[in-house]
């Protein structure tokens, strides 16, 4: 391929990429310099959800950012793209503000994982040996969490059990996206859904819960598909902050 051939390929895929994908940074130049083929796949790969369109416009930007911004990424670089095609596709402040709300929950993963390692623990050493009644307290509390989350899970037992003042503020805090958010109920299962099956989390006993819930809630499965594909380009985002290291090192050498 002659250098005014290959130049005119890279000028197709870079037209290509931002008709697709709206954004073009220096680690999308620095790839498409490095290997502009990888970049055309990438960008083919990338856009299925937006050909597809099982998911609305707006909220596959939603997915992308709970993607990115997320406590477990938090993968700065394409944060303002996202929120900015998602207001132009029609989103208001007030919804992408409730995207964010909902990544914040990713937090009580650890109380999710930790607690049943500790009442194992306990067991072991013979410190436990059955799960104590809960009292009226605490009863209440699981009142609140199933009629303002919509839901109950079998993990939220011990925490009750052993933590019922955090348990007790962490309802208000989850619930508030819950209570007087913007989002219909299974759009805001997409949010849990895409920080917990991306690469960076992979947590499957709250991916499985948020797929029952946005079921139940009326999602289909193109839709939960269409969650995952997103999820799944998330190793991209390696190469756009390397490849620019690549060029420069290699400039130095030259």
């Amino acid at each position: 391929m002659t250098a005014e051939s290959t130049d005119a390929r890279k000028a197709e895929i870079r037209h290509e990429y931002e008709a697709a994908h709206g954004e073009w940074d220096g680690g999308t130049q620095a790839v498409l310099d490095l290997d502009p083929e990888f970049l055309a796949a990438y960008s083919k790969l990338a856009a299925v959800p937006d050909r597809v369109g099982a998911l609305p416009e707006k909220v596959r930007h939603f997915v992308r950012l709970a993607v990115a911004a997320n406590s477990t990424h938090l993968y700065l670089p394409p944060v303002r793209g996202h929120i900015r095609r998602a207001l132009q596709a029609g989103a208001t402040p007030a919804e992408v503000m409730e995207v964010l709300e909902c990544c914040a929950t990713l937090g009580i993963h650890s109380m999710n994982i930790g607690v049943p390692i500790l009442v194992d623990v306990l067991e072991q050493e013979g410190i436990r040996t059955q799960a104590a009644e809960l009292d009226e307290y605490q009863e209440r509390l699981k009142a609140e969490f199933t009629e303002k989350r919509g839901y109950w899970h079998s993990f939220w037992n011990e925490i009750l059990e052993l933590a019922p003042e955090f348990f007790d503020a962490y309802t208000e805090f989850s619930s508030v996206p819950w209570v007087s958010g913007p989002l219909e109920p299974k759009v805001k299962e997409f949010m849990y859904i895409a920080f917990d099956t991306a690469a960076t989390h992979l947590y499957t006993s709250g991916l499985r819960l948020h797929i029952e819930n946005a079921v139940r809630y009326g999602a289909t499965a193109a839709e939960i598909v269409e969650v995952m594909e997103i999820a799944a380009t998330l190793g991209i985002h390696g190469v756009f902050e390397a490849a620019p290291v690549l060029v420069e090192e290699a400039r130095k050498l030259s």
